[in-house]
């Protein structure tokens, strides 16, 4: 498989948790920030005895938040009374709560949106020892992970003069030894992680409705240079870690900028995206005598929507726009597959092996074979009538659940 694994010895957590136990979940789409998880094959069934409710947090407030799984705790965020953004962490064997943290940061989205509410969005980092919590009126929040008490908090909007984003804060922060990564205050930012200061921001587009990206940064090796890889609402572009310069950037054209799936890095050199009212690509990157040009290795009329794809053995497996499943040859940009049936209009995927877990955000538990002949379903389970549009989490053999709600630990039980 030559999807590369963008953040594999770049993220602290990742450099210090060699031979951890129990696995964890640190961050948006998991340890590595593309959706896979390594260890034991898991079983080929989640109904019936498969898998086992081990506890339950119920009458929590809405939150779109993945969960955070640590080794001891689970962090999860919750808006209260349409007021307050409320962040709580959990035992991880018994749910019993830790700590919980508190402050006041509500907006109202677009009437259009209205019918995805107007929670919490952004899914946490952690580096071991701090959770960067994004808050919905552009604030970020560094909170200590043992106590809740916060040690910063920056405001974008007072700190760069931007309006608060129409959709909320959306992008999900990415942690490393230097800082963290956001899209925020109507551009692309890296934040000092001390001290909450702003190192550097660049692809400023003023804020508001067009400034208010959906996409999450990911870490790369492009033309044979590591780089922050990030989706704006208009463009795709590569950007210097250290200093903000912006190596190259590619416009991406889709409806009213719904460019929300995170990049997926794929090969040598390519990144691959999918978007609505747009198109299905493999964008090539390259660099000659430090200049980078950017080309289509291949387009394909299919439109993403929200759900970020997963890639096994050169293929990608998304929910598009449609709410059917495609498979995509990532080498050719061919469709080698896509199901028949509709699904809900969202899916949080996450594989090991040859196997793919995939959360409805109907409350349906998927279990697919990666198999790029033809859709191949081994199970599914109703685990949930509540929406569940948060990304899951797979620790080892726990799946960790965070519905519209409530928070659920499940135990896969062994084969």
């Amino acid at each position: 498989m030559h999807i590369v694994r963008t953040l594999l010895g770049l993220l602290v957590v990742a450099s210090s948790a060699v031979a951890a136990e129990p696995a964890t979940w640190t961050q948006w789409r998991g340890p590595y920030r593309d959706g896979h998880v390594r260890g034991p094959a898991w079983p080929d069934k989640i109904s019936g005895d498969a898998l086992k409710l081990v506890w339950r947090v119920d009458k929590l407030g809405p939150s779109y938040s993945g969960p955070i799984v640590a080794a001891d705790r689970i962090f999860t965020t919750q808006t209260v009374d349409k007021k307050m953004e409320v962040v709580t962490a959990y035992d991880r064997k018994t749910g019993k709560e830790l700590w919980k943290t508190s402050w006041e940061g509500a907006i109202t989205v677009p009437f259009f949106a209205a019918k995805n509410g107007s929670w919490i969005r952004s899914t946490p980092a952690f580096d071991g020892k701090t959770l960067f919590v994004a808050g919905m009126r552009d604030v970020l929040v560094a909170l200590d992970g043992a106590t809740g008490r916060e040690l910063w908090r920056l405001d974008f909007v007072k700190e760069c003069g931007t309006p608060p984003p129409d959709f909320g804060f959306v992008c999900s922060p990415l942690v490393d030894d230097t800082g963290v990564y956001v899209q925020a205050g109507g551009g692309v930012a890296k934040v000092d992680k001390k001290t909450g200061k702003i190192l550097w921001q660049t692809l400023k587009d003023g804020g508001g409705m067009m400034g208010s990206a959906f996409s999450s940064p990911v870490v790369a090796r492009l033309a044979g240079t590591d780089q922050l890889v990030v989706q704006t609402r208009t463009q795709l572009a590569g950007v210097e870690r250290d200093s903000g310069k912006v190596l190259w950037s590619k416009e991406i054209p889709s409806f009213r900028g719904m460019n929300i799936l995170t990049p997926l890095p794929f090969g040598d050199d390519g990144i691959f995206t999918s978007t609505y009212g747009g198109n299905t690509r493999l964008l090539q990157i390259k660099s000659a005598g430090g200049q980078y040009t950017t080309a289509d290795a291949w387009t394909l009329k299919y439109e993403g929507n929200m759900s970020t794809p997963v890639v096994l053995e050169d293929h990608a497996y998304l929910l598009g726009k449609d709410k059917r499943l495609v498979c995509v040859d990532l080498k050719t940009g061919r469709e080698a597959w896509r199901t028949e049936e509709r699904f809900g209009d969202y899916w949080s995927l996450v594989a090991n092996k040859d196997k793919i877990l995939a959360l409805d955000n109907r409350g349906i538990l998927f279990l697919i074979k990666a198999n790029s002949r033809e859709f191949e379903l081994l199970d599914k389970r109703q685990l949930d009538t509540n929406d569940t549009w948060a990304h899951l989490a797979v620790c080892g053999d726990e799946i960790v659940i965070r519905d519209l709600n409530g928070l659920t630990v499940w135990r896969w039980l062994s084969k």
